[in-house]
């Protein structure tokens, strides 16, 4: 890594010195005719390769955690407050992992040529702002010009700012169409105990991006009403978050209140997309492009399992709430997908692996009705007093 400045306000260059020298030069002269310091982390292989190992992709993820440890050191000398990358393919992987541990809001460009499924997955799992090139990045002509141009003088306009210690509480809550009701009673309440609501899509997606920013130390509490992801990570449908979904909370100690919201359900796209294993399945056309299927008694069970072992490992204080009139939209007398059985078995389910000291609250109503939101939030307030310090006023 080669310095530029020693600036306190510098933006922080990520780029392949043997081959996008000319574009980060290009860059870095916009932004220091702005006002900042430029400071050049190369990310290239040509330096590196013949002393490292052949495998190309074990030769990216070495240059990739050297990025990550030279861009949190740049970090934690304060003197960097924002950050671009100039990368084609290998390189927009590789800057993605060198951004990794950057707080959330702390401005990340990256001007890249990857293809649109690479830029979708850094989108997926950081804050990043994209500009797609369109062309591909040889040098600086008439066309990549006027990309870079308006990348530098935008990166060279955005300063990070440490979040205010005396903000807010803010609450992490999860949410689907089929429990919209509950979270917009929650979002309502909230906010007149003087406590911000951050919503998140269980939608796989979502859930990702929620477990990262409570790792990352962004939430005081998480009211995790919409566990419908564990559904799919257990069935293979394209909602889940993956294995570590519901265990960030756990990990960083504070408050999380748990329901089982759309766990009566597990997604599909268009019907010619559900694998042939699940033939004669109970299934709903939530819209044209996605197709729902009803989760049995096994799969309840084992979802209920998997979210007890979560939760049993939770250092801070963890609470069940259970809506024994159903758990979703389309689980109500009358509807679709109503099935007592099945959500008794995820209770039963969760009771086998839950310790004693989580409490398990059963609430007579549907997940929907205003008096669960009014439990949730109840014992979120409680809990976020019990965690808060003396002088702070929740």
């Amino acid at each position: 890594m080669s310095e530029a400045t020693l600036e306190n306000d510098a933006v922080a260059i990520v780029a392949t010195m043997d081959t996008k020298q000319a574009e980060a030069s290009y860059v870095a002269d916009i932004i220091r005719a702005n006002g900042r310091g430029a400071v050049l982390v190369d990310v290239g292989t040509s330096s590196v390769a013949a002393t490292r190992s052949a495998d190309p992709a074990a030769l990216l993820a070495d240059i990739g955690r050297r990025a990550r440890r030279s861009v949190n050191a740049l970090l934690s000398e304060g003197r960097i407050s924002a950050i671009i990358g100039i990368a084609g393919g290998k390189g927009s992987g590789v800057f993605g992992e060198a951004v990794a541990d950057l707080p959330f809001g702390f401005p990340k460009l990256l001007v890249s040529s990857a293809r649109p499924a690479l830029l979708a997955e850094l989108a997926a799992r950081s804050d990043i702002l994209l500009y797609p090139t369109l062309v591909d990045l040889f040098g600086v002509n008439g066309f990549t010009g006027r990309i870079l141009t308006n990348a530098a003088h935008a990166i060279a306009a955005m300063h990070y700012k440490p979040q205010d210690p005396s903000r807010r509480k803010i609450v992490a809550i999860t949410a689907f169409g089929v429990t919209t009701p509950a979270v917009n009673e929650c979002v309502r309440l909230l906010p007149e105990k003087g406590l911000e609501a951050i919503v998140f899509p269980a939608n796989g997606s979502g859930g990702r991006k929620m477990e990262a920013l409570i790792d990352a130390g962004e939430f005081d509490a998480v009211l995790d009403l919409t566990t419908t992801e564990l559904a799919d990570d257990l069935a293979g449908g394209t909602a889940s978050a993956g294995p570590d979904r519901l265990t960030a909370a756990g990990r960083r100690g504070i408050p999380q209140l748990v329901a089982p919201g759309a766990v009566d359900m597990v997604n599909f796209g268009v019907p010619s997309s559900v694998p042939e294993r699940f033939s004669g399945r109970k299934f709903y056309s939530h819209t044209p492009f996605t197709t729902l299927m009803r989760t049995t008694p096994e799969e309840a069970f084992e979802i209920g399992r998997r979210t007890g072992l979560k939760l049993a490992v939770a250092r801070g204080a963890s609470h069940v709430l259970w809506p024994s009139k159903g758990v979703s939209d389309y689980d109500r007398e009358g509807a679709v997908f109503r099935d007592p059985e099945a959500n008794a078995a995820w209770l039963s389910g969760l009771r086998s692996t839950l310790p004693p000291s989580v409490i398990v609250q059963e609430i007579p109503c549907h997940i929907n009705d205003p008096a669960f939101a009014q439990a949730a939030v109840g014992w979120i307030l409680q809990n976020i007093r019990e965690e808060a310090a003396p002088h702070e006023n929740v």
